[in-house]
């Protein structure tokens, strides 16, 4: 399966990675893929960047080191009724939105029932494209419920390859993933892969999520790294950039096809 995309990942903006906007990009490019994302952590998270950072995007080109580039934002989900730090003059400026739950950012003593519905709540988000790491058994949910929900609202669930790392923070989420992932295909719920990359060695790593979703028999027909036309069927910029910014349809067809 060639993997095209990466559209979850830091730089030095978000406070705890390592390097810049252009190192990432060059490292996406080396790593052949089509589409390189950055996904900024949003005000919420300790140390990250001003709300500012994500209104200026229009200065940077499209096509980075000659890969196409997306710019959005990992959202922090807030409370159990899915709001979000970034409001709707920030959510109209960026690319596409990843939202996720951080133990930094909601309350850490919740229940199945109140994690699940912080879950269904930011899935009816018009803005929010992908929902980050669903896996931590810190902040458990029901995973049944989200992959329908997120079925019910075409939205994508993220598998993540830093999760399934042993040495990652997140708890649980070998476990989590299976129920996840086999209620993604009973309700035929689609997934991106992506690696959470925050330093440049680790963009486009998607090695523990592939072995993984072989080791379930995840159909690909779900997994939308493949096609840009999958991936652009959930998020409507790149649909529109692959349709109207010639430089940037040319770059992301030219690398698919290497």
């Amino acid at each position: 399966m060639k993997d095209i995309l990466d559209l979850h990942t830091h730089t030095i903006a978000s406070g705890h990675a390592y390097n810049t906007l252009y190192e990432m990009a060059q490292a996406a490019a080396d790593k052949g893929l089509a589409v390189y994302g950055c996904s900024e952590h949003a005000p919420s998270m300790p140390g990250t960047c001003h709300e500012f950072y994500f209104t200026n995007f229009k200065v940077l080109p499209r096509v980075i080191r000659g890969v196409p580039v997306l710019m959005g934002a990992e959202l922090n989900i807030l409370d159990f009724e899915g709001h979000v730090d970034l409001d709707e003059y920030y959510l109209k400026k960026i690319d596409y939105a990843v939202a996720s739950l951080h133990t930094p950012c909601i309350d850490n003593n919740g229940s199945v029932a109140d994690y699940t519905r912080a879950y269904l709540n930011v899935l009816e988000n018009p803005y929010v494209n992908i929902i980050g790491h669903p896996d931590d058994s810190r902040l458990p949910a029901d995973w049944t419920e989200v992959a329908k929900a997120a079925a019910r609202n075409h939205k994508l669930l993220e598998v993540n390859n830093t999760s399934l790392n042993p040495l990652g923070a997140r708890k649980g989420a070998k476990d989590n993933y299976k129920e996840l992932l086999a209620a993604c295909i009973r309700y035929g719920t689609s997934i991106i892969i992506d690696s959470d990359a925050h330093c440049e060695a680790d963009v486009g790593n998607h090695s523990l999520a592939h072995a993984f979703l072989e080791e379930m028999h995840f159909p690909e027909e779900l997994i939308v790294n493949t096609s840009l036309e999958k991936a652009a069927a959930f998020i409507p910029k790149l649909k529109q950039l692959l349709s109207e910014n010639e430089a940037f349809r040319a770059s992301a067809e030219r690398n698919t096809a290497l």
